[in-house]
């Protein structure tokens, strides 16, 4: 078993410690690669966590009872285990967090249930091939007819796209881009008729990522997510709340980097002793868990200071993404340097990482963008 000490923290209180021992000696008892294909490898592994417990978690029931510090540790420690198991996790939260933060009760209670089970796959439809970071700049449009909203436009890079049950789509209800102003978010399921996929995407490493077109998608008012105009701060509430979650998954997957690092330096002879007695290589160890500390502490203090003070967590949920990405990174990279030509080797654990950790700086907010954001908070909005 990996080094732990940071769980003493004082950012985690017993339950959290428990959730984690619990989860990992779940995750000793199941596969962690399926001979399936990804679209059905998330759908399994998704099913799997329903029915572990897991997802609820990542679907709670109410804004209440949503613990970003059990979803950091989620993810964190899934990562270490199947990239594809910690996106199954993490889209499962993502996809249904508006609904759980700005649904009414009913709204839960319609559509929270199959994807805490995992019967049904859920979706964040947001981006669009000209707004991705820059939400302002979205043209999909939502128009009231009645008692239903038609939407029409495109999204594009969405995570469980052509696969997901239920979309949580985010479209101009009123004026012209570029602004925040007058977005709506909608819950939209996939058999709505006027949605369709109009090309999956694939991608560096395998996941199931897709185009969504929607042409004279009719959607009832009570899909509608908060007020018409609520749009842009039910997707940036939802971000900030799910941001550092993606630092802790890139701290899984950087610790399951380092620990075959560590394990090759061990053991791999070179000159005549192994690689850790060159100075070389204890220095790249020396960063590498430098860096695992420090991404840690970053993602815990965001999710503890939502969780306890309930406040906006903008400034340190950008840190914590852009920091634990970033040094994962890194990391990574270290690993596959002390592996060598097996580092580049395809289908090799390190290799497979690296492909996986690159995206982490991308989705949900580039790096570029986490460092505006972090500027812009330290400068009181002048930057």
């Amino acid at each position: 078993m990996a080094d732990e000490r940071y769980r003493a923290w004082p950012f985690f209180e017993d339950r959290h410690r428990a959730f984690a021992a619990d989860l990992e000696a779940w995750v000793a008892t199941q596969p962690a690669r399926s001979k399936a294909g990804t679209d059905d490898a998330c759908r399994a592994f998704a099913a799997a966590l329903g029915a572990g417990g897991w997802l609820r978690y990542a679907v709670p029931d109410a804004p209440e009872a949503f613990d970003l510090r059990s979803i950091c540790l989620a993810r964190e420690i899934l990562g270490r285990w199947s990239a594809l198991a910690e996106f199954a996790f993490a889209m499962q939260g993502l996809g249904t967090g508006a609904i759980v933060l700005f649904g009414t009760a009913a709204q839960r209670e319609r559509f929270l249930p199959a994807a805490r089970s995992g019967a049904s796959l859920a979706a964040f439809a947001l981006s669009e091939s000209e707004a991705g970071s820059d939400v302002g700049a979205l043209r999909a449009r939502a128009v009231r007819e009645g008692d239903r909203w038609r939407i029409d436009g495109e999204k594009t890079w969405i995570s469980n796209g052509g696969i997901a049950g239920t979309y949580v789509v985010f479209a101009r209800t009123e004026g012209a881009g570029p602004s925040t102003k007058g977005i709506g978010a909608f819950v939209v399921p996939a058999d709505t008729p006027g949605l369709r996929v109009a090309s999956r995407i694939e991608a560096t490493a395998p996941h199931p990522l897709a185009t969504i077109a929607f042409e004279n998608c009719r959607v009832p008012h009570d899909n509608l997510l908060g007020a018409p105009g609520d749009g842009f701060k039910i997707a940036m509430t939802t971000l900030d709340a799910f941001r550092p979650s993606v630092g802790a998954a890139a701290l899984g997957l950087a610790r399951r980097a380092y620990d075959a690092a560590r394990q090759r330096a061990l053991t791999r002879h070179m000159f005549g002793a192994p690689m850790a007695a060159l100075q070389l290589t204890q220095a790249k160890i020396a960063d590498m868990a430098t860096a695992l500390d420090a991404s840690a502490l970053l993602v815990y203090r965001a999710a503890w200071l939502r969780d306890t003070q309930g406040a906006r967590i903008t400034r340190e949920a950008a840190m914590a993404k852009m920091f634990a990405t970033e040094s994962a990174g890194r990391i990574v990279d270290d690993a596959v340097q002390i592996f060598g030509g097996l580092g580049v080797e395809r289908g090799h654990p390190v290799e497979e990482l690296y492909r996986e950790i690159r995206a982490l700086r991308i989705y949900e907010g580039a790096t570029e963008v986490q460092k505006i954001v972090i500027a812009r908070q330290e400068l009181d909005g002048v930057a």
